[in-house]
């Protein structure tokens, strides 16, 4: 029996990566897929995978579906290297990050409400329909209570500009006074670029395409963004594997590791699984909870959804799938684009 688990490490491990379902329901099959994916790139580097359940959205989260969720991927034969963490129980490290932010000028309050921002614009990003945020209180709250925290993107001017001619300022968290943090950064700062092992390269332009972004959101729950950067950063990540419907996050996950001078791992972003209408399979469009009682048919599918050629495609126990898929793995890698 071939024995997939990674060996116990002589000193610091070189490859960290993780999981990080969030506790809306039960696996289905695009988690298994993003879940597959990340635990046999941890394998394929000899490296150590971790699950972190991602339960900071309080309103969506589902009582005991967290350890449904840890039942299930054990169950799977996916073994965590170290015990799983809790966002919810993290949240002082999630102020920690927003008061160093603050104090540095990167995060300001925010009194709009989503109609305001709506109402400010022509049309919304076209990629995610996400509202652009048109930076009304940047300088200031005028006299709107805050309702939100955000964090500053850079301004974008093009390139052949000869200067960007607006000022950027922020609003001190208990005063009035307004202070030029980012006047001096370049007219391409807006633009992030990184290279993605699957998807190839990409960039974005955070001014023009998403605007500052929150971090606190209005409800007093943390927004995704802050949680995960600080997390990652916390728990040592240094390989980010998921679904490609988070791809467009990266860039402003990015920045905001920029802000607050910690390390960019490597991401990689899989193909989303999609229903009949093409949309992201999810518990929102009608996914079904895997099924226990058959964890290779469903291996084996994801598999086949990440473009694995196993050699031997009716593997009948899950050590002998685990072994040839990390094999598949490799390959795989290796003819991506990026690669």
């Amino acid at each position: 029996m071939t024995d997939t688990r990674r060996a116990a490490p002589s000193g610091p491990l070189p490859y960290r990566g993780r999981f990080a379902p969030s506790p809306t329901g039960p696996l289905h099959f695009g988690s298994l897929v993003s879940a597959l994916a990340s635990w046999l790139d941890a394998r394929a580097h000899g490296g150590a995978w971790l699950v972190r359940v991602e339960d900071i959205d309080g309103p969506r989260t589902v009582p005991g579906t967290d350890l449904d969720i840890l039942a299930t991927l054990e169950r799977f034969g996916f073994h965590a290297d170290e015990p799983p963490v809790w966002q919810s129980a993290r949240i002082e490290r999630y102020r920690a990050a927003l008061d160093a932010l603050v104090a540095a000028g990167h995060a300001y309050p925010c009194g709009c409400t989503r109609k305001e921002i709506a109402d400010s614009q022509l049309h919304a990003h076209q990629r995610n329909t996400t509202l652009i945020y048109p930076g009304t209180c940047r300088s200031g709250l005028h006299g709107k209570p805050a309702r939100a925290w955000r964090l500053r993107v850079p301004d974008y001017a093009h390139p052949d500009a000869h200067a960007d001619t607006h000022t950027d300022t922020h609003t001190d968290k208990h005063t009035d006074k307004h202070t030029d943090k980012h006047a001096d950064a370049p007219a391409h700062a807006a633009v992030i670029r990184f290279d993605d092992r699957w998807q190839g390269s990409q960039s974005q332009n955070l001014a023009t395409e998403v605007g500052d972004f929150v971090l606190l959101r209005a409800d007093g729950q943390w927004a995704y963004q802050l949680a995960v950067v600080v997390d990652d950063a916390e728990q040592g990540i240094t390989h980010v594997v998921r679904g490609a419907d988070l791809l467009d996050s990266t860039a402003r996950q990015i920045w905001l590791q920029r802000c607050l001078g910690v390390p960019t791992p490597a991401y990689l972003h899989v193909p989303v699984v999609t229903n009949e209408e093409g949309e992201k399979l999810s518990k929102q469009t009608g996914a079904q909870a895997l099924d226990p009682e058959r964890p290779l048919d469903a291996l084996i599918a994801a598999s086949r959804h990440l473009g694995l050629a196993l050699r031997d495609p009716a593997s009948t126990s899950l050590e002998a799938f685990q072994a040839d898929a990390i094999d598949a793995w490799r390959r795989r890698l290796a003819q991506l684009p990026a690669a």
